[in-house]
């Protein structure tokens, strides 16, 4: 059997799905597609769609504060606004980004930023 698929979601398991909702649709303008009781909420961001899961209680200490999660996933946003002003934008909204940067024959600038959770996303715009 050859299996074809498609990359449909992806999920973050994130410890306030409310928080995260609204980044992502405030910054983003992406769009609920549906949501259940701040434990889920899946959002459309154009070719997949982004889902957001309340992590497991036994993942959550509820005496210590909220942290940053620490992974290595990275979700990449093509855009076709200047990616100068976009950072600005961000950083506008209290948005933690980096510094835009390329490489050497590579036909795109990029700028990482991170989400309230700790969550690193990229912008990528086509030079």
């Amino acid at each position: 059997m050859q299996l074809t698929a498609e990359l449909n979601t992806i999920i973050l398991y994130v410890q306030n799905v409310e928080k995260l909702k609204s980044f992502y649709t405030d910054i983003f303008n992406l769009t609920v597609v549906e949501e259940y009781e701040s434990v889920w909420a899946l959002l459309n961001a154009g070719n997949a769609m982004i889902g957001l899961h309340k992590i497991g209680d036994a993942y959550l200490n509820p005496e210590k504060k909220a942290f940053k999660f620490d992974n290595n996933t990275k979700i990449v946003f093509q855009i076709n606004d200047d990616i100068g002003e976009a950072r600005e934008y961000f950083i506008s909204k209290n948005v933690a980004m980096r510094e835009i940067k390329t490489f050497d024959n590579y036909d795109y600038w990029l700028c990482d930023g991170e989400d309230p959770e700790g969550n690193v996303f990229q912008l990528k715009q086509r030079k």
